[in-house]
Parts: structure tokens; sequence; C-alpha cells
């Protein structure tokens, strides 16, 4: 965590222009903070194979960090979410002006993907690299699930759609850090797939947990604008708290056996974060 925090640090977007606030909106949202749980997931899967390709693969665990961001800043919009906290921090449209955060999301989007192309792995790599996130994030993935969440903020769905529409919103980036992360140490097809599938089911845990912590703290405990999904499809809003919270746990359970069906050393790289992902809605 603190090698890729002080790897942000370092390469943050530079953009020499005469533009006063371009440069420094660009950065804001990234050193706001965040759990960098994307590359960090990608991270170690690196490291527990090939810790000699860490130091390569930053690049890309930046531009899932930057695409994740990207996605934030896009979601808190007045045309979406109207959210004026995230991450602690005042939202880029709140502190700026909505077309600096519309463009702000556009660029670290697109930088994303200029970072993976120009990471020092082998070319074939890149373009398979280039290929999951842009699948995972885009319509038929991220993208898609923000247009359902925003489509039926105020028609209730049913409990497969809702996992749907957050398959899409959430867990597929999830699922696609660790994917990405396989593919750089070439873990093969098979072990590639296992990942991501254990990443969706994350992925749905995650967002579970987050519709918990949207009825249960304040924003500042949360460090983000709670009790902003009255309108749309949540999961507390569809099941209650409660037997949201018996599902996070179903889910955590499962979760858990596909985490002990992996190797040793897969087990040994992500077991920091599992543990307090895996237990984080008993708290």
């Amino acid at each position: 965590m603190h090698r890729f925090e002080a790897y942000l640090q370092s390469h943050l977007p530079k953009v020499a222009s005469f533009h006063p606030i371009f440069e420094a909106a660009l950065a804001e949202m990234l050193l706001a903070g965040g759990k960098r749980f994307r590359p960090m997931l990608l991270l170690d899967v690196v490291d527990a194979y090939e810790p000699m390709l860490v130091e390569g693969s930053m690049p890309v665990a930046l531009a899932l960090e930057m695409f994740h961001t990207y996605s934030l800043i896009h979601d808190d919009l007045p045309a979406m979410d109207d959210a004026p906290l995230r991450r602690g921090h005042p939202t880029l449209h709140s502190h700026y002006d909505e077309a600096t955060a519309i463009l702000v999301g556009d660029a670290l989007n697109t930088d994303a993907f200029y970072l993976i192309a120009k990471a020092p792995l082998r070319e074939d790599i890149k373009i398979r690299l280039v290929e999951l996130l842009a699948y995972s994030g885009g319509s038929s993935g991220m993208v898609l699930g923000q247009a359902l969440d925003c489509y039926f903020e105020n028609t209730p769905l049913a409990l497969e759609q809702i996992k749907t529409l957050h398959t899409n919103k959430t867990a597929k980036l999830i699922a696609a850090s660790l994917q990405m992360g396989a593919v750089i140490v070439q873990l093969g097809r098979e072990t590639e797939e296992n990942l991501y599938r254990f990443g969706l089911d994350l992925g749905l845990l995650f967002q579970i947990q987050d519709d918990i912590i949207d009825v249960t703290m304040s924003d500042e405990e949360a460090g983000k604008t709670t009790g902003n999904d009255t309108k749309k499809n949540s999961f507390v809003n569809l099941l209650g708290l409660e037997e949201s919270m018996a599902q996070a746990d179903l889910l955590a359970k499962d979760l858990q056996r596909q985490f002990e069906s992996f190797d040793t050393r897969l087990q040994a790289a992500l077991d920091p974060l599992m543990r307090h992902y895996l237990n984080r809605h008993k708290g």
C-alpha cells in the first residue's frame, strides 16, 4: 500500500498550460484518499508470483485507480447523484464547476489507457490489459451498470436485476483488477477466470456493504455523502437492513470457500485484504 501510494504521489498527471486550475483538478480526487482497493488487488497478485514485475506493474495499478476515480467523479455529477462529498473531500463539481469535473473525468479515463500502453511490459500483455479494462469498464460493464442505475432510479427492480446492475457498475472493475494481475504474471486462462468470478462475488459483497454504510453511517463517518440512495435500487431498499446483512454474511462465506481453493501463494498475498473485506459487514 505504501509503495503504491508513493508511486501515485510521484506520478500525478502533469499538464503544462495556462489553464489556472486544470492540473490541480486532475490530481485533486486522486490525492483525496480512497481505499486503493483495485490497484492493490492487481499488485498483490503480481507480487505473489513475480515480485520483480511489481515495479513494471505500477503504471497499470495507477491506471486502475485513475479509471475508478473518473467513475466516481462522474457518478457524483449533478446529472447523476449530485453529491457534495467524496472521500471526505468536496466533489469536483462543487469545488470548481461541472464542466471541470466532466473534463477531468474524461481525462483520467483516457489517460488510464495511455499509462497501460506505456508500461514496461510485453506488448501482447499490454494489449490484453487494455482489452480487459475496456470490457469491464465500458458499455459491457461499469458504464452499463451506471446507465441501469440512473434509468431505473425511481423504478424498483427485482433482486436478480439489482445484482445485474451492481455486478456491472461495481463488481466487474474489481474482478478485472484481479484478472489483470493474473495476466501480467501469466497464470493461465483457467486461473484468470477463477479470479474474475471471485472478483465478481467480492464486488457484490463490496456493494452490499456500501449500501449498508449508506443507511448506518453519517457523511463524516463514511467520508462521502450518505443517505443518498433512497430512490436508488440498493440492496437495503429492496431487502431491508437485516436481510442485507444476512445476504452479506452468506456471500462472505462463499467467498471464503472460493478463497481457500486458491494456491498458498495467492492466499498469502490476498489474505490481508480478504480478512478486512470479508469481515467488514460484521462490524
